[in-house]
Protein backbone atom coordinates (compact mmCIF):
# COMPACT_ATOMS: atom_id res chain seq x y z
CA UNK A 1 0.00 0.00 0.00
CA UNK A 2 2.79 2.18 0.64
CA UNK A 3 4.11 1.67 -3.14
CA UNK A 4 1.30 2.32 -4.67
CA UNK A 5 0.57 5.83 -2.62
CA UNK A 6 4.07 6.81 -3.21
CA UNK A 7 3.75 6.11 -6.91
CA UNK A 8 0.48 8.47 -7.26
CA UNK A 9 2.40 11.08 -5.46
CA UNK A 10 5.09 10.52 -7.65
CA UNK A 11 3.57 9.33 -11.22
CA UNK A 12 6.43 9.80 -13.88
CA UNK A 13 5.75 11.75 -16.66
CA UNK A 14 4.60 10.92 -20.30
CA UNK A 15 7.33 8.25 -21.98
CA UNK A 16 7.85 7.17 -25.77
CA UNK A 17 7.09 3.43 -26.62
CA UNK A 18 11.06 2.87 -26.67
CA UNK A 19 11.49 4.44 -23.28
CA UNK A 20 8.56 2.52 -22.03
CA UNK A 21 9.93 -0.58 -23.25
CA UNK A 22 13.12 0.47 -21.68
CA UNK A 23 11.34 0.96 -18.04
CA UNK A 24 9.51 -2.16 -18.48
CA UNK A 25 12.42 -4.53 -19.42
CA UNK A 26 14.12 -2.56 -16.19
CA UNK A 27 11.80 -2.96 -13.71
CA UNK A 28 11.03 -6.71 -14.94
CA UNK A 29 13.27 -9.50 -12.28
CA UNK A 30 12.58 -11.81 -14.94
CA UNK A 31 14.67 -9.98 -18.00
CA UNK A 32 16.77 -8.12 -15.06
CA UNK A 33 18.21 -11.63 -13.90
CA UNK A 34 19.19 -12.42 -17.15
CA UNK A 35 21.25 -9.16 -18.19
CA UNK A 36 22.46 -10.29 -14.88
CA UNK A 37 23.53 -13.58 -16.07
CA UNK A 38 25.31 -11.99 -19.16
CA UNK A 39 27.33 -9.15 -17.27
CA UNK A 40 28.18 -11.60 -14.68
CA UNK A 41 29.91 -14.27 -17.04
CA UNK A 42 31.30 -11.23 -19.48
CA UNK A 43 33.22 -10.33 -16.24
CA UNK A 44 33.92 -13.49 -15.02
CA UNK A 45 35.46 -14.68 -18.91
CA UNK A 46 37.40 -11.45 -19.28
CA UNK A 47 39.07 -11.55 -16.06
CA UNK A 48 39.98 -14.93 -16.61
CA UNK A 49 41.43 -14.33 -19.92
CA UNK A 50 43.45 -11.05 -18.81
CA UNK A 51 44.83 -13.46 -16.32
CA UNK A 52 45.90 -16.49 -18.50
CA UNK A 53 47.09 -14.14 -20.80
CA UNK A 54 49.91 -12.87 -18.61
CA UNK A 55 50.23 -15.40 -16.50
CA UNK A 56 53.76 -15.20 -16.64
CA UNK A 57 53.54 -12.33 -14.91
CA UNK A 58 50.74 -13.04 -12.96
CA UNK A 59 51.25 -14.26 -9.30
CA UNK A 60 49.70 -17.48 -9.02
CA UNK A 61 47.51 -17.00 -5.85
CA UNK A 62 45.59 -14.20 -7.71
CA UNK A 63 45.58 -17.25 -10.62
CA UNK A 64 44.26 -19.20 -8.42
CA UNK A 65 41.48 -16.83 -7.08
CA UNK A 66 40.71 -15.88 -10.79
CA UNK A 67 40.31 -19.58 -11.81
CA UNK A 68 38.51 -20.32 -9.07
CA UNK A 69 35.92 -17.41 -9.11
CA UNK A 70 34.72 -17.96 -13.00
CA UNK A 71 34.48 -22.06 -12.13
CA UNK A 72 31.94 -21.08 -8.88
CA UNK A 73 30.54 -18.25 -11.10
CA UNK A 74 29.99 -21.01 -13.77
CA UNK A 75 28.61 -23.08 -11.53
CA UNK A 76 26.01 -20.88 -10.09
CA UNK A 77 24.83 -19.11 -13.47
CA UNK A 78 24.44 -22.13 -14.67
CA UNK A 79 21.88 -23.67 -12.49
CA UNK A 80 20.29 -20.62 -11.56
CA UNK A 81 19.81 -20.61 -15.57
CA UNK A 82 18.07 -23.56 -15.32
CA UNK A 83 16.17 -23.34 -12.19
CA UNK A 84 14.80 -19.73 -13.98
CA UNK A 85 14.47 -20.16 -17.60
CA UNK A 86 14.11 -23.76 -18.07
CA UNK A 87 12.03 -24.96 -15.37
CA UNK A 88 10.58 -21.62 -14.90
CA UNK A 89 10.31 -21.85 -11.25
CA UNK A 90 9.07 -18.75 -9.53
CA UNK A 91 12.35 -15.97 -8.59
CA UNK A 92 11.64 -16.11 -4.90
CA UNK A 93 13.75 -13.33 -2.51
CA UNK A 94 16.51 -16.88 -2.00
CA UNK A 95 17.10 -17.03 -5.38
CA UNK A 96 18.09 -12.90 -5.73
CA UNK A 97 20.31 -13.31 -2.63
CA UNK A 98 21.71 -15.93 -3.81
CA UNK A 99 22.46 -14.28 -7.07
CA UNK A 100 23.53 -10.97 -5.62
CA UNK A 101 25.91 -12.84 -2.93
CA UNK A 102 27.96 -14.58 -5.92
CA UNK A 103 27.94 -11.01 -8.29
CA UNK A 104 29.13 -9.53 -4.58
CA UNK A 105 32.29 -12.19 -4.01
CA UNK A 106 32.79 -11.79 -7.97
CA UNK A 107 33.53 -8.33 -7.79
CA UNK A 108 35.54 -9.37 -4.66
CA UNK A 109 37.98 -11.57 -6.52
CA UNK A 110 38.15 -8.81 -9.09
CA UNK A 111 38.73 -5.72 -6.71
CA UNK A 112 41.40 -8.07 -5.07
CA UNK A 113 43.49 -9.30 -8.57
CA UNK A 114 43.20 -5.89 -10.19
CA UNK A 115 44.49 -4.12 -6.64
CA UNK A 116 41.04 -2.17 -5.92
CA UNK A 117 41.04 -0.77 -9.93
CA UNK A 118 37.11 -1.97 -10.29
CA UNK A 119 35.65 -1.33 -6.86
CA UNK A 120 32.89 0.59 -8.16
CA UNK A 121 31.07 -2.33 -9.22
CA UNK A 122 30.18 -2.83 -5.78
CA UNK A 123 27.77 0.36 -6.98
CA UNK A 124 25.88 -2.22 -10.07
CA UNK A 125 25.34 -4.79 -7.61
CA UNK A 126 23.95 -2.43 -5.19
CA UNK A 127 21.54 -1.10 -8.10
CA UNK A 128 20.61 -4.59 -8.70
CA UNK A 129 19.65 -5.32 -5.64
CA UNK A 130 17.58 -2.18 -4.63
CA UNK A 131 15.77 -3.24 -8.38
CA UNK A 132 15.07 -7.08 -6.94
CA UNK A 133 14.53 -7.00 -3.61
CA UNK A 134 13.05 -4.78 -0.19
CA UNK A 135 14.87 -1.44 0.87
CA UNK A 136 15.61 -3.08 4.15
CA UNK A 137 17.37 -6.01 1.64
CA UNK A 138 19.17 -3.81 -0.78
CA UNK A 139 20.97 -1.97 2.47
CA UNK A 140 22.05 -5.40 3.61
CA UNK A 141 22.96 -6.11 0.62
CA UNK A 142 25.41 -3.19 0.32
CA UNK A 143 26.45 -3.61 3.85
CA UNK A 144 27.62 -6.80 3.16
CA UNK A 145 29.58 -5.37 -0.18
CA UNK A 146 31.66 -3.21 2.56
CA UNK A 147 32.20 -6.24 4.39
CA UNK A 148 33.74 -7.90 1.96
CA UNK A 149 35.62 -4.75 0.46
CA UNK A 150 37.33 -3.92 3.57
CA UNK A 151 38.40 -7.60 4.29
CA UNK A 152 39.77 -7.55 1.04
CA UNK A 153 41.34 -4.24 1.94
CA UNK A 154 42.83 -4.93 5.43
CA UNK A 155 42.89 -8.79 5.31
CA UNK A 156 43.95 -9.73 1.69
CA UNK A 157 45.86 -6.60 0.56
CA UNK A 158 47.40 -5.95 4.11
CA UNK A 159 46.80 -2.24 3.73
CA UNK A 160 46.58 -0.04 6.58
CA UNK A 161 43.11 2.07 7.56
CA UNK A 162 44.44 5.09 6.36
CA UNK A 163 42.22 8.17 5.42
CA UNK A 164 41.78 7.43 1.81
CA UNK A 165 40.54 3.82 2.45
CA UNK A 166 38.19 5.36 4.92
CA UNK A 167 37.09 7.94 2.36
CA UNK A 168 36.38 5.44 -0.67
CA UNK A 169 34.44 3.57 1.75
CA UNK A 170 32.30 6.69 2.88
CA UNK A 171 31.74 7.04 -0.96
CA UNK A 172 30.93 3.52 -1.38
CA UNK A 173 28.68 3.61 1.53
CA UNK A 174 27.09 6.64 0.50
CA UNK A 175 26.15 5.42 -2.95
CA UNK A 176 24.97 2.09 -1.98
CA UNK A 177 22.74 3.88 -0.13
CA UNK A 178 21.67 6.79 -2.60
CA UNK A 179 21.44 3.69 -5.23
CA UNK A 180 18.90 1.91 -3.09
CA UNK A 181 17.17 4.90 -2.63
CA UNK A 182 16.93 5.74 -5.84
CA UNK A 183 16.34 2.39 -7.11
CA UNK A 184 13.51 1.59 -4.77
CA UNK A 185 11.96 4.78 -6.06
CA UNK A 186 12.30 3.61 -9.39
CA UNK A 187 10.66 0.40 -8.88
CA UNK A 188 8.12 2.21 -7.00
CA UNK A 189 7.37 4.30 -9.59
CA UNK A 190 7.22 1.06 -11.93
CA UNK A 191 5.10 -0.14 -9.51
CA UNK A 192 2.11 2.56 -9.43
CA UNK A 193 2.86 2.62 -13.18
CA UNK A 194 1.85 -1.16 -13.25
CA UNK A 195 -1.29 -0.16 -11.41
CA UNK A 196 -2.53 2.35 -13.47
CA UNK A 197 -1.76 0.20 -16.81
CA UNK A 198 -3.54 -2.26 -15.29
CA UNK A 199 -6.55 -0.20 -13.87
CA UNK A 200 -6.78 1.47 -17.35
CA UNK A 201 -6.79 -2.25 -19.21
CA UNK A 202 -9.52 -3.32 -16.87
CA UNK A 203 -11.52 -0.30 -17.42
CA UNK A 204 -11.15 -0.09 -20.96
CA UNK A 205 -12.51 -4.32 -20.92
CA UNK A 206 -14.97 -2.97 -18.88
CA UNK A 207 -16.23 -0.20 -21.53
CA UNK A 208 -15.68 -3.14 -24.22
CA UNK A 209 -17.70 -5.21 -22.46
CA UNK A 210 -20.53 -2.89 -21.97
CA UNK A 211 -20.81 -1.55 -25.40
CA UNK A 212 -20.78 -5.38 -26.71
CA UNK A 213 -23.47 -6.31 -25.28
CA UNK A 214 -25.50 -3.21 -25.25
CA UNK A 215 -28.37 -3.53 -27.22
CA UNK A 216 -28.41 0.29 -29.31
CA UNK A 217 -26.56 1.50 -31.91
CA UNK A 218 -23.66 3.96 -30.90
CA UNK A 219 -21.74 6.04 -34.16
CA UNK A 220 -19.45 9.04 -32.97
CA UNK A 221 -18.41 11.36 -35.87
CA UNK A 222 -16.41 14.36 -35.85
CA UNK A 223 -17.76 18.19 -36.91
CA UNK A 224 -16.69 16.87 -40.91
CA UNK A 225 -18.84 13.92 -40.43
CA UNK A 226 -15.56 11.74 -40.60
CA UNK A 227 -16.59 8.17 -38.49
CA UNK A 228 -14.56 8.49 -35.48
CA UNK A 229 -16.14 5.02 -33.33
CA UNK A 230 -19.19 2.48 -34.51
CA UNK A 231 -20.29 -0.50 -32.34
CA UNK A 232 -21.08 -4.00 -33.76
CA UNK A 233 -25.15 -3.35 -33.07
CA UNK A 234 -24.48 0.17 -35.29
CA UNK A 235 -22.96 -2.36 -37.87
CA UNK A 236 -25.75 -4.88 -38.04
CA UNK A 237 -28.66 -2.05 -37.71
CA UNK A 238 -27.19 -0.38 -40.79
CA UNK A 239 -26.05 -3.10 -42.87
CA UNK A 240 -23.08 -1.42 -42.83
CA UNK A 241 -18.84 -2.01 -42.63
CA UNK A 242 -18.48 0.78 -40.06
CA UNK A 243 -15.41 -0.56 -38.50
CA UNK A 244 -13.33 -0.43 -42.02
CA UNK A 245 -14.65 3.00 -42.05
CA UNK A 246 -13.00 5.10 -39.64
CA UNK A 247 -11.81 8.45 -39.64
CA UNK A 248 -13.60 8.90 -43.12
CA UNK A 249 -17.13 10.66 -43.92
CA UNK A 250 -19.61 8.24 -43.54
CA UNK A 251 -23.15 10.35 -43.94
CA UNK A 252 -23.88 9.91 -46.70
CA UNK A 253 -24.36 6.12 -46.49
CA UNK A 254 -25.96 6.51 -43.34
CA UNK A 255 -28.37 8.66 -45.07
CA UNK A 256 -29.07 5.95 -47.09
CA UNK A 257 -30.53 3.63 -44.58
CA UNK A 258 -31.86 6.40 -42.41
CA UNK A 259 -32.17 10.37 -43.36
CA UNK A 260 -33.74 10.71 -39.57
CA UNK A 261 -29.89 9.58 -38.32
CA UNK A 262 -27.82 11.25 -40.53
CA UNK A 263 -30.13 14.88 -39.98
CA UNK A 264 -29.42 14.48 -36.63
CA UNK A 265 -25.55 13.93 -36.72
CA UNK A 266 -25.77 16.62 -39.24
CA UNK A 267 -27.56 18.94 -36.82
CA UNK A 268 -25.26 18.54 -33.90
CA UNK A 269 -22.41 19.34 -35.49
CA UNK A 270 -23.31 22.54 -36.58
CA UNK A 271 -25.06 23.52 -33.54
CA UNK A 272 -22.24 25.53 -31.58
CA UNK A 273 -23.06 24.51 -28.54
CA UNK A 274 -23.71 21.24 -26.41
CA UNK A 275 -27.17 19.56 -27.01
CA UNK A 276 -29.11 16.24 -26.56
CA UNK A 277 -32.23 15.64 -28.79
CA UNK A 278 -34.44 12.56 -28.91
CA UNK A 279 -36.71 11.63 -31.65
CA UNK A 280 -38.29 8.83 -33.61
CA UNK A 281 -37.56 7.72 -37.21
CA UNK A 282 -37.27 4.84 -39.76
CA UNK A 283 -34.61 2.80 -40.77
CA UNK A 284 -34.41 1.02 -44.33
CA UNK A 285 -32.69 -2.10 -44.87
CA UNK A 286 -32.85 -4.87 -47.21
CA UNK A 287 -35.89 -3.50 -48.37
CA UNK A 288 -38.05 -3.86 -44.86
CA UNK A 289 -38.77 -0.24 -43.00
CA UNK A 290 -37.68 -0.82 -38.92
CA UNK A 291 -38.84 2.28 -36.61
CA UNK A 292 -36.22 3.50 -35.15
CA UNK A 293 -35.45 5.41 -32.10
CA UNK A 294 -32.47 7.57 -31.31
CA UNK A 295 -30.61 10.24 -29.24
CA UNK A 296 -27.90 12.90 -30.67
CA UNK A 297 -25.24 14.55 -27.79
CA UNK A 298 -22.94 16.76 -28.75
CA UNK A 299 -19.89 17.86 -26.77
CA UNK A 300 -16.47 20.31 -27.84
CA UNK A 301 -16.56 23.03 -30.06
CA UNK A 302 -16.21 25.68 -27.27
CA UNK A 303 -14.17 28.66 -26.51
CA UNK A 304 -11.29 26.58 -26.07
CA UNK A 305 -10.86 25.61 -29.66
CA UNK A 306 -11.70 21.72 -28.94
CA UNK A 307 -13.30 19.90 -31.95
CA UNK A 308 -16.93 18.99 -31.61
CA UNK A 309 -18.07 14.89 -31.56
CA UNK A 310 -21.73 13.65 -31.86
CA UNK A 311 -22.51 10.85 -30.73
CA UNK A 312 -25.76 8.92 -31.80
CA UNK A 313 -27.41 6.33 -29.75
CA UNK A 314 -30.07 4.56 -31.53
CA UNK A 315 -31.97 1.32 -31.51
CA UNK A 316 -34.79 -0.86 -32.98
CA UNK A 317 -37.81 0.05 -31.08
CA UNK A 318 -40.05 -2.26 -33.09
CA UNK A 319 -40.71 -4.07 -30.17
CA UNK A 320 -41.44 -1.08 -28.07
CA UNK A 321 -44.32 -0.07 -31.28
CA UNK A 322 -45.85 -3.44 -30.87
CA UNK A 323 -46.15 -3.45 -27.11
CA UNK A 324 -48.02 0.41 -27.67
CA UNK A 325 -49.98 -1.57 -30.12
CA UNK A 326 -50.78 -4.23 -27.34
CA UNK A 327 -51.87 -2.40 -24.82
CA UNK A 328 -53.89 -0.25 -26.69
CA UNK A 329 -55.72 -3.29 -27.84
CA UNK A 330 -55.68 -4.86 -24.87
CA UNK A 331 -57.74 -1.75 -23.48
CA UNK A 332 -60.11 -1.90 -26.47
CA UNK A 333 -60.44 -5.50 -26.38
CA UNK A 334 -61.16 -5.33 -22.51
CA UNK A 335 -64.25 -2.84 -23.44
CA UNK A 336 -66.12 -4.80 -26.77
CA UNK A 337 -65.67 -7.88 -24.22
CA UNK A 338 -67.91 -6.08 -21.40
CA UNK A 339 -69.99 -4.56 -24.39
CA UNK A 340 -70.53 -8.17 -26.16
CA UNK A 341 -71.14 -10.11 -22.70
CA UNK A 342 -74.04 -7.68 -22.20
CA UNK A 343 -75.18 -7.58 -26.00
CA UNK A 344 -75.15 -11.40 -25.77
CA UNK A 345 -76.98 -12.08 -22.81
CA UNK A 346 -79.79 -9.18 -24.00
CA UNK A 347 -79.70 -10.76 -27.46
CA UNK A 348 -79.75 -14.91 -26.56
CA UNK A 349 -82.56 -15.18 -24.40
CA UNK A 350 -85.22 -12.96 -27.00
CA UNK A 351 -83.30 -14.78 -29.70
CA UNK A 352 -84.18 -18.12 -28.19
CA UNK A 353 -87.55 -17.55 -27.85
CA UNK A 354 -88.18 -15.72 -31.53
CA UNK A 355 -86.57 -19.36 -32.77
CA UNK A 356 -88.26 -21.69 -30.93
CA UNK A 357 -92.15 -19.65 -32.32
CA UNK A 358 -91.04 -19.29 -35.59
CA UNK A 359 -90.54 -23.19 -35.30
CA UNK A 360 -93.35 -23.86 -33.80
CA UNK A 361 -95.28 -21.90 -36.32
CA UNK A 362 -93.47 -23.83 -39.12
CA UNK A 363 -94.78 -26.65 -37.91
CA UNK A 364 -98.06 -25.85 -38.06
CA UNK A 365 -100.55 -28.29 -40.37
CA UNK A 366 -101.93 -25.33 -41.65
CA UNK A 367 -98.65 -23.79 -42.88
CA UNK A 368 -98.10 -23.54 -46.34
CA UNK A 369 -95.10 -24.17 -48.08
CA UNK A 370 -93.84 -20.96 -48.44
CA UNK A 371 -94.19 -20.42 -44.26
CA UNK A 372 -92.56 -23.78 -43.72
CA UNK A 373 -89.68 -22.75 -46.32
CA UNK A 374 -89.00 -19.03 -44.37
CA UNK A 375 -89.63 -20.87 -40.40
CA UNK A 376 -86.65 -22.96 -42.37
CA UNK A 377 -84.40 -19.89 -42.65
CA UNK A 378 -85.11 -18.23 -39.70
CA UNK A 379 -84.44 -21.28 -37.57
CA UNK A 380 -80.96 -21.72 -39.56
CA UNK A 381 -80.16 -18.06 -39.04
CA UNK A 382 -81.30 -17.78 -35.21
CA UNK A 383 -78.94 -20.99 -34.81
CA UNK A 384 -76.09 -19.37 -36.75
CA UNK A 385 -76.62 -16.32 -34.50
CA UNK A 386 -76.49 -18.00 -31.56
CA UNK A 387 -73.29 -19.63 -32.45
CA UNK A 388 -72.45 -16.66 -32.79
CA UNK A 389 -72.92 -15.08 -29.44
CA UNK A 390 -71.98 -18.09 -27.63
CA UNK A 391 -68.49 -16.93 -29.43
CA UNK A 392 -68.83 -13.56 -28.14
CA UNK A 393 -69.82 -14.69 -24.45
CA UNK A 394 -66.68 -17.18 -24.42
CA UNK A 395 -64.58 -13.70 -25.81
CA UNK A 396 -66.13 -12.13 -22.94
CA UNK A 397 -65.26 -14.80 -20.53
CA UNK A 398 -61.39 -15.27 -21.19
CA UNK A 399 -60.21 -15.47 -18.20
CA UNK A 400 -57.39 -17.76 -16.40
CA UNK A 401 -59.27 -20.35 -13.97
CA UNK A 402 -57.01 -22.57 -13.08
CA UNK A 403 -53.71 -21.69 -11.85
CA UNK A 404 -51.30 -25.02 -12.08
CA UNK A 405 -48.13 -26.26 -13.37
CA UNK A 406 -48.91 -26.69 -16.90
CA UNK A 407 -46.22 -28.90 -19.78
CA UNK A 408 -46.84 -26.12 -22.66
CA UNK A 409 -44.98 -28.71 -24.75
CA UNK A 410 -47.43 -31.52 -24.27
CA UNK A 411 -50.61 -28.81 -24.82
CA UNK A 412 -48.91 -27.65 -28.30
CA UNK A 413 -48.42 -31.49 -29.06
CA UNK A 414 -52.39 -31.98 -28.84
CA UNK A 415 -53.81 -29.19 -29.85
CA UNK A 416 -51.40 -29.46 -33.12
CA UNK A 417 -52.61 -32.81 -33.49
CA UNK A 418 -56.19 -31.77 -33.55
CA UNK A 419 -55.56 -29.20 -35.79
CA UNK A 420 -53.80 -31.31 -37.99
CA UNK A 421 -57.33 -33.55 -38.13
CA UNK A 422 -59.70 -30.43 -38.32
CA UNK A 423 -61.75 -31.29 -42.44
CA UNK A 424 -60.82 -27.49 -43.05
CA UNK A 425 -57.15 -27.85 -43.33
CA UNK A 426 -55.50 -27.00 -46.48
CA UNK A 427 -55.11 -30.46 -48.84
CA UNK A 428 -51.70 -31.59 -48.77
CA UNK A 429 -50.54 -29.47 -45.85
CA UNK A 430 -47.98 -31.03 -43.63
CA UNK A 431 -47.76 -30.27 -39.99
CA UNK A 432 -44.34 -30.69 -38.19
CA UNK A 433 -44.45 -30.05 -34.40
CA UNK A 434 -41.02 -29.32 -32.45
CA UNK A 435 -40.34 -30.07 -28.99
CA UNK A 436 -38.27 -30.46 -26.34
CA UNK A 437 -37.33 -34.17 -24.79
CA UNK A 438 -37.82 -32.76 -21.22
CA UNK A 439 -41.31 -30.64 -19.82
CA UNK A 440 -41.43 -26.80 -20.36
CA UNK A 441 -43.42 -25.77 -16.95
CA UNK A 442 -45.59 -22.46 -17.01
CA UNK A 443 -48.47 -21.80 -15.02
CA UNK A 444 -51.95 -21.33 -15.83
CA UNK A 445 -55.24 -22.83 -17.36
CA UNK A 446 -54.48 -25.31 -19.68
CA UNK A 447 -57.37 -25.86 -21.61
CA UNK A 448 -57.20 -22.17 -22.64
CA UNK A 449 -53.54 -21.90 -23.33
CA UNK A 450 -55.10 -25.59 -25.30
CA UNK A 451 -57.04 -23.59 -26.94
CA UNK A 452 -54.94 -20.37 -28.46
CA UNK A 453 -52.62 -22.83 -30.07
CA UNK A 454 -55.30 -24.62 -31.39
CA UNK A 455 -56.61 -21.31 -33.06
CA UNK A 456 -53.46 -19.89 -34.65
CA UNK A 457 -52.29 -24.06 -35.47
CA UNK A 458 -55.72 -24.46 -37.73
CA UNK A 459 -55.57 -20.95 -39.00
CA UNK A 460 -52.03 -21.97 -40.38
CA UNK A 461 -53.32 -25.21 -41.86
CA UNK A 462 -56.25 -22.55 -43.23
CA UNK A 463 -53.76 -19.98 -44.65
CA UNK A 464 -50.65 -21.92 -46.25
CA UNK A 465 -50.44 -23.10 -49.77
CA UNK A 466 -51.66 -27.01 -50.56
CA UNK A 467 -48.85 -29.01 -49.76
CA UNK A 468 -46.25 -26.57 -47.61
CA UNK A 469 -45.32 -27.35 -44.35
CA UNK A 470 -46.44 -25.67 -41.34
CA UNK A 471 -44.10 -25.34 -38.39
CA UNK A 472 -45.08 -25.36 -34.53
CA UNK A 473 -42.30 -25.27 -32.37
CA UNK A 474 -41.93 -24.56 -28.56
CA UNK A 475 -38.73 -24.12 -26.42
CA UNK A 476 -36.78 -21.80 -24.49
CA UNK A 477 -36.84 -18.08 -26.00
CA UNK A 478 -33.43 -16.44 -26.34
CA UNK A 479 -32.76 -13.12 -24.73
CA UNK A 480 -32.23 -11.22 -27.90
CA UNK A 481 -35.84 -12.32 -28.92
CA UNK A 482 -38.11 -11.79 -25.44
CA UNK A 483 -39.82 -8.45 -26.14
CA UNK A 484 -38.56 -5.69 -23.83
CA UNK A 485 -40.93 -4.02 -21.29
CA UNK A 486 -42.99 -7.07 -20.00
CA UNK A 487 -42.88 -7.60 -16.38
CA UNK A 488 -43.77 -10.91 -16.56
CA UNK A 489 -40.80 -11.87 -19.13
CA UNK A 490 -38.13 -10.30 -17.66
CA UNK A 491 -37.32 -13.66 -15.49
CA UNK A 492 -36.98 -15.80 -18.41
CA UNK A 493 -39.75 -16.80 -21.42
CA UNK A 494 -41.02 -20.06 -23.59
CA UNK A 495 -41.89 -19.23 -26.71
CA UNK A 496 -44.21 -20.86 -29.32
CA UNK A 497 -43.61 -20.13 -32.69
CA UNK A 498 -46.43 -21.60 -35.36
CA UNK A 499 -44.70 -21.13 -38.81
CA UNK A 500 -47.20 -20.98 -42.24
CA UNK A 501 -46.08 -20.90 -46.09
CA UNK A 502 -49.13 -18.70 -47.12
CA UNK A 503 -49.26 -15.59 -49.33
CA UNK A 504 -48.84 -13.44 -45.66
CA UNK A 505 -51.82 -11.11 -44.40
CA UNK A 506 -52.86 -7.62 -46.18
CA UNK A 507 -51.08 -5.05 -44.37
CA UNK A 508 -54.61 -3.47 -43.38
CA UNK A 509 -55.46 -6.49 -42.14
CA UNK A 510 -52.62 -6.82 -40.24
CA UNK A 511 -52.71 -3.54 -37.92
CA UNK A 512 -56.22 -4.92 -36.52
CA UNK A 513 -55.76 -8.35 -36.63
CA UNK A 514 -56.32 -9.11 -33.33
CA UNK A 515 -59.36 -7.12 -33.10
CA UNK A 516 -63.03 -8.93 -32.61
CA UNK A 517 -64.22 -9.03 -36.20
CA UNK A 518 -61.35 -8.65 -38.53
CA UNK A 519 -60.86 -11.85 -40.71
CA UNK A 520 -59.69 -12.21 -43.99
CA UNK A 521 -61.47 -15.69 -44.34
CA UNK A 522 -64.85 -16.12 -46.30
CA UNK A 523 -67.29 -17.09 -43.16
CA UNK A 524 -65.08 -16.36 -40.29
CA UNK A 525 -65.93 -14.46 -37.32
CA UNK A 526 -63.07 -13.08 -36.14
CA UNK A 527 -62.99 -13.67 -33.01
CA UNK A 528 -60.64 -17.07 -32.82
CA UNK A 529 -57.57 -14.44 -32.93
CA UNK A 530 -58.93 -12.06 -30.31
CA UNK A 531 -59.55 -15.04 -28.24
CA UNK A 532 -55.89 -15.96 -28.14
CA UNK A 533 -54.56 -12.54 -27.77
CA UNK A 534 -57.11 -12.58 -24.49
CA UNK A 535 -56.10 -15.71 -23.31
CA UNK A 536 -52.41 -15.17 -23.58
CA UNK A 537 -52.65 -11.87 -21.97
CA UNK A 538 -54.38 -13.66 -19.24
CA UNK A 539 -51.53 -15.56 -18.24
CA UNK A 540 -49.33 -12.32 -18.64
CA UNK A 541 -47.31 -13.45 -21.93
CA UNK A 542 -47.89 -11.35 -25.58
CA UNK A 543 -48.66 -12.89 -28.83
CA UNK A 544 -46.72 -11.42 -32.08
CA UNK A 545 -46.81 -11.77 -35.70
CA UNK A 546 -44.76 -11.58 -38.46
CA UNK A 547 -45.93 -11.58 -41.98
CA UNK A 548 -44.38 -11.41 -45.38
CA UNK A 549 -44.38 -12.46 -48.53
CA UNK A 550 -43.33 -16.04 -47.66
CA UNK A 551 -45.45 -16.23 -44.90
CA UNK A 552 -46.64 -15.82 -41.53
CA UNK A 553 -45.16 -16.77 -38.22
CA UNK A 554 -47.33 -16.12 -34.56
CA UNK A 555 -45.21 -15.68 -31.47
CA UNK A 556 -46.38 -16.47 -27.89
CA UNK A 557 -44.39 -15.94 -25.28
CA UNK A 558 -45.10 -17.22 -21.63
CA UNK A 559 -43.29 -16.27 -18.16
CA UNK A 560 -41.24 -19.26 -16.87
CA UNK A 561 -40.70 -19.77 -13.64
CA UNK A 562 -42.87 -20.49 -10.22
CA UNK A 563 -43.00 -16.65 -9.43
CA UNK A 564 -44.52 -16.40 -13.00
CA UNK A 565 -48.37 -17.18 -11.92
CA UNK A 566 -50.94 -15.32 -14.36
CA UNK A 567 -53.10 -13.16 -13.71
CA UNK A 568 -56.82 -12.87 -13.09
Amino acid sequence: MMIMRNATVRAPGPLSRAAERRFAAVLNPARLIRWVYVGRMSLATAILLAAFLSWKNTDAAKTFVVTLSFLGTLATTAASFIWSETQRRPLSDAFFYLQLVTDLLLVTAVVHVTDGQFAALYILVNAVAALVLTAGGALLVALLGLVLYVADALVLLAQDPSFALTLQLGVFALAGVGTSYIASELKAAGVGREALAAELRTVRLREADIVRNIRSGIVSVGENGELLFANAVAEELLGLPLAERIGTRVLDEIGDRSVTLASALRHAATVGTPTQARLEGELTRNGKTIPLGLTTTASGGGPDGSPRTVIAIFQDISDQKRLEQTNLRAQRLEAVAELAASLAHEIKNPLASIRSAVEQMAARPAASDDERVLGRLIVRESDRLARLLSEFLDFARVRVTRHESVDIGAVVRGAAALADSHPLRADGAVLTVDTLPTPLRVRGDEDLLHRAVFNLALNALQATRPGSTVRVAVGHAPPSRVPRGIAGLEQGAIVVDVEDSGDGIDPKVLERLFEPFVTSKVGGTGLGLAITHRAIEAHRGVVLVDAGAAGTRFSIFLPVGDDAAPGN
